[in-house]
């Protein structure tokens, strides 16, 4: 029995003791959640960055296009406007009636005659074409006829 109150006893000391070895625990402060980025955000930027350079990029390219065809209108006016300039008939000068007029001989040499070609080499003739001199002859001599 001795045994059995000592147990008793120590029993009740571990309880004892566990209540003095175990404060209170306190009430832990509000924890704040971690900021956080989402990548929809990132790619929303980049996709809008993206979206502007093309936008420039065709504002650009449709700027250059119509200087292109801004010079090309002002050139084509140019050319119009030259052609019907040209077109316009003008009369010749008066001669100067008052001055004699002196026939001066050109300078160029004179042209060397030379005895016309009448063989025809594509003719539809091909009895014409053949190497028969005689047959020549006599096919030129039945055309003076």
């Amino acid at each position: 029995m001795d045994m059995l109150i000592w147990a008793k006893d120590e029993a009740k000391e571990r309880l004892y003791d566990k209540s003095k070895a175990t404060p209170k625990t306190t009430a832990k402060e509000n924890t704040r959640p971690q900021e956080f980025k989402l990548h929809t955000e990132q790619r929303a930027y980049k996709r809008a960055m993206f979206n502007y350079s093309v936008a420039t990029k065709l504002y650009l390219m449709e700027l250059q296009k119509k200087q292109i065809e801004k010079v090309q209108k002002i050139m084509e006016e140019e050319e119009i406007r030259m052609l019907r300039k040209e077109m316009i008939p003008r009369a010749q000068l008066m001669p100067f009636f008052d001055r004699p007029f002196f026939p001066q001989r050109s300078n160029r040499p004179l042209t060397i005659p030379r005895e016309p070609s009448f063989r025809m080499l594509n003719s539809k003739c091909w009895s014409c074409n053949s190497g028969n001199e005689l047959y020549h002859f006599e096919h030129a001599q039945a055309w003076n006829y």
